[in-house]
């Protein structure tokens, strides 16, 4: 009988210092999650605390000492708020009226019950005073409890479906709880004495109350699905941690019962539940599985990947490309990070002149990435030899195939560059992905360079697959506007006909002079602007090559300023006379494009600056407004993109034509803006005088030259 009373002795302390690193884990846990638990979350987790800390009273004093009877009346008296919050999470603490007065009395029976415990624990009474001071007691408990439980059901049942979504977990813990403390008190109210047996197990109420209050607090339902990769190792190998943790833990708290005089026992349960806690919330974090993943695999695995399951979550965040998924660029990027264990990484994609620019991100938002990424240069050397670069070997000054003179300084100066994987289709770079470095360094073998390397492959493909359909769509687009434009065409050519011969009919029945006179220079000038709009509209379809000739640049931009001032300010800060190699009808159709939609971007009082100059071998034209700005992203992946228009009903092929003609006529546009200031177009068109002229001057013919040509141009 002894042997089995020191048993239950044992299982209680255990069960129930269990209970109490359950609830104050999960107390910790819940504390910066209060919000998702709506109105009662500071009760809760003030509720959960109380609960945890009765059950290290009871480890630490046993079930029947008066300090478990006073840590049990807090714990029910914080529950009890809990379940009247709960009540107040709908409104229903206000609409139904006895929930306040209930909760009211269970306390006041709570109180009383702890104004008893103090009370026979302060006078001497005999063994019959005793036996009724328990009796009643339990009798107090009873009520309590089965007041609780009634609160509870009706909690729960009289809930709308949206709320019990919110209720099922703490209702459930609580009501367990309460149930196994009715089962409790009901069986020493009959026996007449504590029933030691079923008050050993009592922890594990904490435990459940703890642990479903966790789960109704995650969000996200697959966090709690278990995925292991290769299950048995890992799982061995964490439970070799947790085990030499648990035994210096009890090598610790063993010492202390030694060394710790009268408060030993106290001291040791403190130290295991403290421990306990602590464990729990580090053993679980990310780096630390990422360190013994990495520790694993480097050496009781003969290969370090699964390549079934990588190859399944590779597709998987490939395929994913329904409504609301991440566009490819990031979806790639994250393809890639998934693979090497990376937080975050980058994707460049070349751009108009060769060079890479960036084209995505993905959980890397801190990375300061230039306009011109990486250079032609280092295309063409990743094209001719596909090799992955470890950027922590380039930092180490190692350069395996002459890459090291090739990688840009910013990568050196972004400490969390980590690796560049290159993505080739037929021998051609369509993509550049930059991975952030993982929490847990280490160096790149072969197995990741052979995997990283197929799997660039394969989204290269991907890659370049887009880009064919979207090539495919934007000349569908183009066959359609064409076709609309040829039914435009058809209708103005039409009204031309019909104005020129009614010009020629009121010139041979002509009866008022003037009036008739009037009449056929109105007709004359609207057959003209017609004839003009056709001649222009002909050029939509790409049928008509502009004709190139000597241009006087200053002419076209006068003449062009001049057609604006009617209706905005359009200022012409600077004109040096300028002789360029260019269409004069495309360089003018350039010019009203760009000074339209500074127009368009600007206040009606806000001016638009326009300015020629002579730069070197280039004559420079410049169009400044001070409207809304456009986006970094707007400018690289949507203004010159057919058919994408800020403006409502505008084909948005404005910007896009002036680029390609400016293109046509070997010259460049650039443009420079920011949201809220305003936005700079730059057309360079070369001069007359150096086209034509062969290449290889010097820098001193070169800088003669720049310097000579304006001088000539104005003689």
């Amino acid at each position: 009988m002894v042997e089995a009373t020191g048993l239950y002795q044992i299982a209680e302390l255990t069960i129930h210092l269990a209970g109490a690193v359950a609830a104050v884990t999960a107390t910790v846990w819940l504390a910066y999650r209060r919000e998702r638990l709506g109105a009662a979350g500071n009760a809760l987790v003030a509720g959960l605390l109380l609960t945890g800390i009765g059950c290290l009273v009871i480890a630490a004093s046993g079930d029947t000492h008066s300090a478990a009877g006073l840590a049990e009346g807090a714990r029910n008296v914080a529950l009890l708020v809990v379940v009247y919050r709960l009540f107040a999470s709908d409104g229903r603490h206000a609409s139904l009226a006895p929930i306040r007065p209930v909760v009211v009395v269970l306390a006041a029976v709570q109180a009383l019950d702890i104004g008893l415990e103090l009370v026979v624990e302060r006078l001497a009474v005999g063994p019959g005073a005793l036996a009724i001071a328990f009796d009643f007691t339990v009798l107090l408990r009873l009520l309590v409890t089965v007041g609780a439980l009634v609160l509870v059901h009706n909690l729960y049942a009289g809930a709308s479906n949206l709320s019990r979504a919110t209720l099922r977990w703490p209702t459930a813990g609580l009501a367990i709880l309460w149930v196994f403390d009715l089962n409790l008190y009901t069986i020493a109210y009959l026996g007449g004495g504590w029933p030691a047996e079923l008050a050993a197990v009592r922890g594990v109420t904490a435990i459940t109350l703890a642990g479903l209050l966790v789960l109704g607090t995650v969000r996200d339902s697959e966090a709690l699905r278990l995925r292991p990769s290769r299950a048995v190792a890992f799982q061995t190998f964490s439970l070799l941690i947790i085990g030499g943790y648990l035994v210096a833990m009890v090598g610790i708290a063993q010492w202390l019962s030694y060394a710790g005089g009268d408060f030993a026992r106290l001291m040791e349960l403190a130290f295991l539940t403290a421990a306990s806690v602590l464990a729990i919330l580090v053993l679980p974090s990310r780096r630390l599985r990422g360190w013994s993943r990495v520790m694993l695999a480097k050496h009781m695995f003969q290969h370090r990947y699964d390549y079934r399951e990588e190859w399944l979550r590779f597709t998987r965040t490939i395929g994913n490309g329904g409504d609301g998924a991440s566009p490819l660029g990031e979806r790639v990027v994250q393809a890639v990070a998934d693979i090497a264990e990376a937080p975050g990484g980058l994707l460049l994609t070349p751009g108009d002149h060769g060079e890479l620019t960036l084209a995505a991100r993905w959980q890397w938002a801190t990375a300061e990435v230039p306009a011109a990424a990486m250079s032609g240069a280092m295309v063409a050397f990743f094209e001719r030899d596909p090799l992955i670069v470890d950027l922590d070997d380039w930092r180490a000054g190692r350069d395996l195939r002459g890459e090291a003179g090739l990688i840009p300084d910013w990568l050196r100066e972004e400490t969390r560059a980590w690796a560049l994987v290159p993505l080739l289709h037929y021998d051609r770079l369509v993509g550049m992905v930059v991975l952030a470095r993982a929490p847990v360094p280490r160096r790149f073998d072969w197995e990741d360079f052979d995997l990283l390397r197929v799997v660039g492959q394969q989204l290269a493909s991907y890659l370049a697959e887009n880009v064919g359909q979207e090539a495919l769509a934007e000349a569908s687009r183009f066959d359609d506007f064409n076709r609309r434009i040829a039914f435009v065409m058809h209708d103005i050519k039409n009204l031309a006909s019909q104005l020129s011969l009614l010009a020629h009919n009121a010139e041979l029945h002509a009866e008022k002079p003037a009036f008739r006179a009037d009449m056929l220079v109105t007709l004359r000038n609207s057959a003209d602007k017609l004839s003009a709009l056709l001649a222009r509209l002909s050029r939509y379809g790409g049928g008509g090559a502009e004709r190139m000739g000597d241009v006087a640049a200053g002419d076209v931009v006068r003449v062009t300023v001049e057609r604006f001032l009617a209706g905005h300010p359009v200022v012409l800060a600077e004109c040096q006379p300028c002789l360029v190699r260019a269409s004069a009808e495309a360089l003018e159709q350039v010019l009203v494009h760009l000074i339209q939609n500074a127009v368009d971007a600007s206040p009606p009082d806000s001016p638009v600056f326009v300015a020629l100059t002579c730069e070197g071998l280039n004559a420079r034209f410049e169009i400044v407004d001070s409207g809304s700005g456009m986006s970094p992203e707007f400018v690289r992946t949507r203004l010159f993109k057919p058919f994408v228009s800020s403006k409502p009903g505008g084909f948005g092929i404005g910007a896009y034509e002036a680029r390609e003609l400016v293109r046509r006529m070997d010259g460049r546009l650039e443009v420079e803006s920011r949201e809220g200031l305003g936005t700079r177009f730059i057309v360079r068109l070369p001069l007359a005088a150096t086209s034509g002229q062969p290449l290889g001057l010097t820098t001193r013919d070169a800088a003669a030259l720049a310097q000579d040509l304006p001088r000539k141009v104005a003689s």
